[in-house]
Formats: C-alpha cells, structure tokens, sequence
C-alpha cells in the first residue's frame, strides 16, 4: 500500500535546492500531493506532502533524501499521515478561503496577534502569510510609508458581519486599516475603478476653495460638512452652496485647478492601473472643469460631474443639467460599466462621502477612502492610513509587481 508523508524542510536558503530533492524523489515515482515554501532573510522553510509507491520502501526513500538534505545542511522532519487524515484535510479544503488584507504605515506585533485572535475565535485557520509591500531598509534613515501583510484564512464563521466589527473596532484603535474579502474569481480580475474626486482624488473640496475665492467660505463650508455627514439632503445642499458662488468670476477656475494637490498615492496608483489595462472613471458631486483637468494629467477614461454655469465670464450660481448626486453616481457607475462591458462584480468604487455609498454599495469593492465615520461603518472596506495608491494591495498585487526593475535595485540598496 502507497504511504503519505509531510516533508518539512529548513535551513539556509541555496539556489538549486528543489531540483535536487525532486531528482532525488523521482527515483521512487514519488508523487507531490501538495507543496508549499517561504523564505525569510534567507531562511528555507518548505513543505511537500508526497505519496511513495507501493512497489518501494518508503524508508529507503526517506533515508535518500535524508542523506541529501544533510550533504546541503539542511534540517528535515518526516510525518507519516494516514489515508483517512488526508481525506478529512482534502475535505476541509472545500472550506470557503477569505483574503485578510492589513494596511498601515508599519504593522506590529499587537496588530497581527489581535488580528489572528479574532480569526481564530471565529473558528477560521491562517492558511498563508504573505508580505505586499517591499523589504524596508533600517539604514536608510527614512520611516516606511506604508506596510502591507496579506493573511489567507479557511473555514466557515457563524457571523461574519459581528467578526468584521470587530477588525473594525481593531482598526480604530490601533491605526492600522483591516480588509476582509472572499477569495473569488472577481477578486485579481477587477477591470474598472471608479473614482469620487474631491477628497479622494485631491486634497480638496474645491466648492470650499471657490466659496473662498467668492469671499463666502464660512457659509458654503457649513453646509459642505453637514451635506458630506449626511444631515442634509444633498441636492438641496449643492444648490444653496453653488448659489453663493453667483458672481464669481470664471478666472478663478483655472488658477484653482493650477493649485490643486493631488492625494497621496494618486499618480502611483493610476500608472499601475493604466499597464494592468482598467478603465477608470470620475463620478463626482465636484465640477466637470476640474474633473478634466485630472482627465488629461492622469489619463482617465471617462469624467462625470456637474457643469457649473458660466454667463459673460461670471459664475450665476447655477449648474447646467441634472445635479450628481449619490443615486444619480450608482446609476453612472452602472452605465459605464454597462458601456464598457464589465460586470459589476468587477468594478471597484472610492470614495469618502455620504453620497457615495450607493455606488460603493454597487460595486464589487466598495473602499470609503479617508472617509467621514458614517461612510466607514457602512462601506465594505475602508482606507485610512496609507495613501490612495493602498488600493493596489487591496486587489492583491505586490510591490515588486508594481516597481521597474531599477527602482526595486534602488530601495533594496
């Protein structure tokens, strides 16, 4: 009868090493039943469940790559397993997989033994411990700007929503950002981003810096808070800001925009997006003039906002159609993924707003971004201690993916 063992392997990592266990393996027609390695500052760990035929003796097999693995100084442990436990492992892998994203400028000891106290407590088990963001030097003299670990975890929890309070609660009160998604086929395969504008894509609530401009920045900047908490009705909000703003004149748009500071992460994050193919588009409550200053500077497909009405060179207080508001941002979500045919599923929606739930409700991944706390208790995920560019780690790509070769040569230094 074949036998199952789990071959664990550490010690220095060498080049080589796994062509030479399986050469050795191969002489018996052992077949891998599972495998999996990490290296960390340079130390092996690998592990390969393999079944040896019955025609050979297991313990000449084992006594082979005993030998050489002890020629390499490498350390080795065998366990035998029985057929029933590997069927009751092979069942348990049926088991739904989540993908456990932690964000912050360094992640610490505290945040992952909470982190992993919770996913136990809701009888999920840590499969996989991966690393996102790059190597840190400690000689460099500069802090990290940003700190990725991925945790994939299996299993089956009696309440979800009463877990992710609790990543929540964790969030809050040690700074660092908590994602939980299911692992799926739309998780690595999103193909559209939309995007809020102001407070998200900028630094600013441009409406504010006209209303300054205008010399009524107090009253518009009331109504912008109250508006963006959700304690007043957006459409009725917009109209009496943007009616304060009658009078203003229009040479002020374009010295504002020249102003304009991009948020933190921005242009990293649309250069990825662009070379992985998405399209990306601004939905916003904003103005369309500002919306396409961005269009041209990052290279956004399609632009959505409101139109302010200019007459002889003056602002009148008005906007030219129908207002943006949070219904009116789902429904053009809903259009351009429609135009560009991607489902909805594979659409990603930022924002940080009140009326930006509804279409961070509707998409795939909804991440409030620096958000007001309404939005972040509402939202799926959420963003709020790294720059906008932590996206890329929320659909599960890596720093080296996202660095040329020169300048991964140039941090590693």
């Amino acid at each position: 009868m074949s036998k199952i063992v789990l071959i664990n392997v550490s010690g220095h990592d060498e080049p080589g090493l796994t062509t030479s266990l399986t050469e050795v393996l191969s002489r018996y027609g052992v077949r891998i039943l599972d495998i999996g390695q990490a290296v960390i500052h340079d130390t092996l760990s690998l592990g390969m469940l393999v079944q040896i035929p019955d025609q050979f003796e297991d313990s000449a097999a084992l006594k082979d790559v005993l030998f050489h693995l002890h020629e390499a100084r490498l350390q080795a442990r065998f366990t035998p397993v029985s057929e029933d436990e590997y069927e009751a492992w092979v069942a348990g892998r049926g088991k739904s997989l989540y993908i456990i994203t932690i964000l912050g400028r360094q992640i610490e000891a505290e945040h992952l033994h909470r982190i992993a106290t919770v996913v136990s407590a809701n009888n999920l088990n840590i499969e996989d411990i991966q690393r996102l963001t790059r190597r840190i030097s400690l000689r460099a003299g500069n802090d990290p700007q940003q700190a990725c670990i991925q945790l994939s975890v299996r299993g089956e929890t009696a309440d979800q929503e009463a877990m992710q309070r609790d990543f929540m609660d964790i969030a809050h009160e040690l700074g660092v950002d908590i994602a939980f998604q299911k692992e799926g086929l739309f998780r690595r395969n999103r193909r559209l981003v939309v995007f809020d504008m102001d407070s998200t894509l900028i630094q600013h609530e441009v409406i504010d810096e006209l209303a300054a401009a205008a010399g009524v920045g107090d009253r518009v900047a009331a109504i912008t808070e109250a508006a963006m908490r959700g304690e007043i009705d957006f459409q009725q909000s917009f109209r009496q800001r943007v009616a304060l703003l009658a009078g203003l004149d229009a040479a002020v748009l374009p010295q504002l925009a020249a102003r304009l500071e991009l948020t933190e992460g921005v242009e990293r994050l649309f250069k990825y997006l662009k070379i992985l193919g998405y399209k990306t588009a601004i939905v916003s409550g904003g103005f369309t003039y500002f919306g396409r200053q961005l269009q041209q500077r990052l290279g956004i497909d399609h632009v959505h906002a409101n139109e302010l009405e200019i007459v002889d060179g003056r602002v009148t207080g008005r906007v030219v159609g129908e207002i943006i508001d949070g219904a009116r941002k789902a429904s053009l979500l809903r259009e351009i993924a429609a135009r560009e045919a991607i489902d909805l599923e594979q659409v990603v929606a930022v924002g940080d707003g009140a009326n930006d739930l509804p279409m961070l409700r509707l998409a795939g991944l909804g991440i409030a971004f620096h958000a007001k706390p309404i939005v972040r208790a509402t939202a799926q995920q959420s963003i709020s201690t790294i720059g906008l560019d932590g996206i890329l780690y929320l659909l599960g790509l890596r720093d080296f993916e996202t660095s040329e070769p020169d300048e991964q040569a140039t941090r590693q230094a």
